[in-house]
């Protein structure tokens, strides 16, 4: 599903944010990335999203090769997968509806499929009531929720989540976790970035740590297994 083979990236400053990264995820996984600040958390999950793109090595994530990929293919490998931001980017001017729509509206699916499927996965989320709301009117977990919403709205096998509690209160943020692991329990794999230590250690899944652009640790059910 996602595999990194050797794969280095080095930032203009000199900074080596992925020194040698091995990795492979199978489909239907959950897997937290955890490691200190400035460890390559963050530089890990810009490439398998292709925001950053490796200095060397291969990345192939749902058999297309990110390594090669033309910067005029991104927009399109970007519909197979769903993002969730820890600033949940929200488009100010839409409501929670067209939010969502309009991830279906630019793959050009037709009105009454849009309607059926936000209005499903409104449900999922548990804002069925809120549609009509602008962002600007929710709470900060109830934005979020309308993140991941729009992330799944177009059914991707792969759902990339960087920090997605990082803004959130502990019980809000417990609800976001259980919405994501209903969205794996479809089988979709969850790929997430957190320093969140009481919800690594709470629900378990595979834990990979990463120190200075490394993986030191993988692990099939781990722990946080940091104190910062």
């Amino acid at each position: 599903m996602i595999e990194l083979q050797n794969v280095y990236k080095k930032y203009p400053n000199g900074v080596m944010a992925a020194n040698g990264l091995n990795v492979k995820i199978k489909q239907g996984e959950f897997v937290y990335v955890v490691g200190p600040s400035g460890a390559g958390k963050s530089t890990f999950i810009k490439l398998i999203y292709r925001e950053e793109r490796p200095t060397s090595g291969t990345i192939i994530v749902n058999g297309v090769n990110l390594s090669k990929m033309r910067n005029g293919r991104i927009p399109y490998y970007r519909r197979q997968i769903g993002v969730v931001f820890q600033d949940y980017k929200l488009l100010p001017t839409l409501n929670v509806y067209e939010n969502i729509a309009f991830a279906m509206e630019v793959i050009e699916k037709n009105p009454a499929e849009i309607r059926k499927r936000v209005m499903e996965v409104l449900g999922q989320v548990g804002l069925t009531q809120k549609a009509r709301m602008l962002p600007e009117e929710l709470s900060g977990g109830e934005q979020q929720r309308v993140s991941i919403a729009r992330s799944i709205v177009n059914k991707p096998k792969v759902v990339i989540a960087d920090e997605p509690t990082g803004n959130l209160d502990p019980e809000t943020s417990w609800e976001i976790m259980k919405i994501l692991d209903d969205i794996n329990q479809t089988g979709t794999t969850i790929v997430m970035a957190t320093h969140n230590r009481e919800i690594v250690n709470a629900i378990q899944h595979r834990v990979i740590a990463i120190e200075g652009g490394k993986v030191v640790r993988d692990e099939r059910q781990g722990g946080y297994g940091y104190e910062d």
